[in-house]
């Protein structure tokens, strides 16, 4: 929070106008301020980021949270009150705001790290935080693992309930995927109308057996109760059950993946202290022991290799899983997104 003016303020002032001198407006600086999404991956970034950069550093920083409010950024932005200085942003959002003229561009000069970063994670107003994944997670009970999504279609041979999220993105793209149609064709596909009809008709087949889920714990606690045998998950609530149960697990056949970046808010006083942050989380190290807290894929290329001689099974961003998926297309979901849930939406309620 912003530091509060000292009392001397206004006696500084009414000297200043009783001299007629040119007093400059004082100006009160504020820790750097890092905003996630609050949860479990706050207690991640407080042990693997936040903690050790204080330590090896000595410049406080203060975390925050938000739940992707950006009406509160623009007003932060139009007012000059800025008192967010990094903000943790979805794919979606990082897009949304720098386009909106909302994110500092990122000098890149300043992230040591930045050849070590896989590509996508070089964006001109975000820093690449990690990669998170939607994967097949199915029940060990399960006399056989399915293999793929047209697994999750097989009611004959793998019976019972699916959970799957309440929401065009990522469900759309895992009917076409179902359905044969090749990962590199995917957007190209859903861009048609004819494209779209195909997806809805083969989710059709299996609607009935759909369990629908929106908070991502469900799913877990669904294939953990017996409720459903598969689920389209998180990546990272899979992995993380893994460690509670051994009554579950997943393949990485046709995940759809993508990152989460840290943006600047514009107009942040504290850019320098920010970008030696940024520089720091950047560092394989650091990704390493953030993905020891929360099994999400680290973006700098060396962690991820780090990560995956050992964890393969529950990293995103190892090389093997990235190879099987499909990135999301972000920016095929801001241009028809609205479109999209809201066709989503009458036919589910159908």
């Amino acid at each position: 929070m912003p530091v509060m003016p000292p009392k001397t303020i206004r006696p500084l002032a009414l000297l200043c106008s009783a001299l007629l001198l040119p007093c400059a407006a004082p100006a009160f600086a504020r820790d750097l301020t890092v905003v996630d999404y609050g949860g479990s991956g706050q207690q991640a970034d407080r042990a693997a980021y936040v903690e050790p950069y204080i330590k090896a550093t000595g410049s406080p920083v203060i975390l925050d949270a938000w739940d992707g409010e950006m009406a509160k950024v623009k007003a932060m932005v139009d007012t000059g009150n800025v008192s967010w200085d990094l903000v943790q942003m979805d794919a979606a959002e990082v897009q949304r705001a720098c386009d909106e003229g909302l994110l500092e561009k990122i000098d890149w000069s300043k992230i040591t790290a930045k050849a070590e970063m896989m590509e996508a994670a070089v964006h001109p107003c975000g820093v690449g935080k990690f990669v998170w994944a939607t994967a097949l997670a199915y029940s060990k009970t399960l006399a056989q693992a399915p293999q793929s999504w047209a697994d999750f279609w097989n009611l004959e041979r793998f019976p019972g309930k699916r959970a799957m999220r309440k929401r065009a993105e990522a469900t759309l793209e895992i009917a076409l995927l179902a359905d044969g149609v090749p990962a590199a064709d995917v957007y190209k596909v859903l861009a048609t109308p004819e494209g779209q009809q195909r997806a809805f008709a083969k989710l059709d087949k299996i609607k009935p057996q759909i369990q629908w889920w929106e908070a991502g714990a469900l799913p877990m606690q669904w294939l953990v109760a017996g409720d459903v045998v598969m689920a389209a998950a998180y990546s990272g609530r899979v992995a993380s059950a893994k460690k509670e149960t051994s009554k579950v697990d997943m393949t990485w056949a046709g995940n759809i993946y993508v990152m989460d970046y840290w943006a600047m808010v514009k107009g942040s006083p504290n850019r320098d202290a920010a970008y030696r942050f940024l520089a720091y989380a950047s560092q394989a190290d650091r990704q390493v022991a953030y993905f020891r807290e929360q099994p999400y894929g680290p973006v700098n290329t060396r962690a991820a290799d780090e990560v995956a001689r050992d964890n393969a099974a529950d990293s995103p961003s190892a090389p093997a899983n990235l190879a099987q998926g499909l990135p999301l297309g972000v920016q095929f979901w801001i241009e028809h997104g609205e479109e999209l849930e809201e066709k989503f939406n009458a036919w589910a309620a159908r």
